[in-house]
């Protein structure tokens, strides 16, 4: 039985280890890894496009779409 570990909530290094630690442990090194990878931080500033896309037409949006 593992030993519980008392969590210090403010240090996220800390927070961070044991949570890789959890998903290792139920999931193998493995499937953490696959777990991990479903996630990515994005990129591009939200805030100013979501302002920027206002004036475009749903038509103008699919174009980017099949351009892009």
């Amino acid at each position: 039985m593992n030993a519980i570990k008392k969590l210090n909530i403010n240090d996220f290094v800390q927070i961070r280890t044991l949570g890789l630690e959890a998903l290792k442990d139920a999931l193998g090194v493995v499937g953490a890894t696959r777990f991990l990878q479903q996630y990515d931080t994005g990129y591009g500033d939200y805030t100013k496009e979501k302002y920027t896309r206002e004036d475009e037409s749903a038509e103008d949006i699919y174009k980017q779409l099949k351009e892009y």
